[in-house]
């Protein structure tokens, strides 16, 4: 099993204070994906441990977290135990992670934001 380091940028969301997008707001994802850039479930629960998240943004720290599931919902989770900073990713099992593609993410306050795949390479 490989994984794969996924960046996601910003994209535009009208109606919010980005709607022109912000490339220097996003999420750095390390998980494993299919041949056809879905997350490969399967390789997920055996390399739980390695499925990393970092948010980054300019006007604060990058915060490290991991990639999460319970049932069918996927979230990033930053503090273990505490569901309060969990951001869910909005049908993250049927998005395909390729370069141009759209995630949605929910921000700390719950609020959906779009962020575009930017980069998608073997993790080292």
């Amino acid at each position: 099993m490989t994984l794969s380091r996924i960046v996601m940028r910003l994209a535009r969301n009208p109606g919010t204070e980005f709607a022109g997008g912000d490339d220097h707001r996003g999420y750095t994802l390390t998980a494993p994906l299919t041949a056809d850039g879905h997350i490969d479930e399967a390789a997920y629960s055996k390399a739980k441990a390695d499925c990393l998240v970092r948010r980054f943004q300019p006007d604060e720290d990058a915060v490290d977290g991991r990639l999460a599931r319970r049932g069918q919902n996927w979230f990033f989770d930053y503090e273990a135990g505490d569901t309060a900073d969990d951001e869910p990713v909005h049908k993250l099992g049927q998005h395909r992670f390729a370069v141009g593609e759209y995630v949605t993410v929910a921000d700390e306050d719950g609020r959906p934001l779009t962020y575009k795949v930017v980069e998608v390479q073997p993790a080292k």
